[in-house]
């Protein structure tokens, strides 16, 4: 009912940035929360960085004052820039949607497919 698009993955060197883009489409009435993930080898997924549909943002701890979180009501769609990078920002970075749905009067949590955030030099 409800598909989310990331993109914006790749290979940077530490200290470096990156841009992260998610766009959701579908049955959508309305987008409630909206945000990233990220899932590192041999650690459970964690927060990165969400924002209501008021525009409220929240980030983890480890990002802050590193990382911003953009919404665009109109296209659905989140953007997360990421600067000063380091390794252990190397993950699989998921997005996020807590979606209101049109067809059914439910609210339902999605989650995109995961793009790679790798820093290496």
């Amino acid at each position: 009912q409800v598909q989310l698009v990331e993109s914006g993955g790749g290979l940077v060197q530490p200290g470096g940035s990156l841009r992260l883009s998610c766009a959701a489409s579908g049955s959508i009435a309305s987008i409630y929360l909206m945000g990233w993930y990220r899932q590192a080898p041999g650690k459970q997924r964690e927060l990165v960085a969400v924002i209501t549909d008021s525009g409220s943002t929240h980030y983890a701890d480890s990002v802050k004052g590193r990382c911003t979180l953009a919404r665009d009501n109109a296209k659905n769609t989140v953007y997360l820039q990421m600067s000063s990078l380091q390794p252990e920002d190397t993950a699989v970075y998921y997005c996020y949607a807590d979606v209101g749905l049109t067809d059914v009067a439910s609210r339902v949590n999605y989650w995109g497919q995961g793009t790679q955030v790798t820093v290496s030099s």
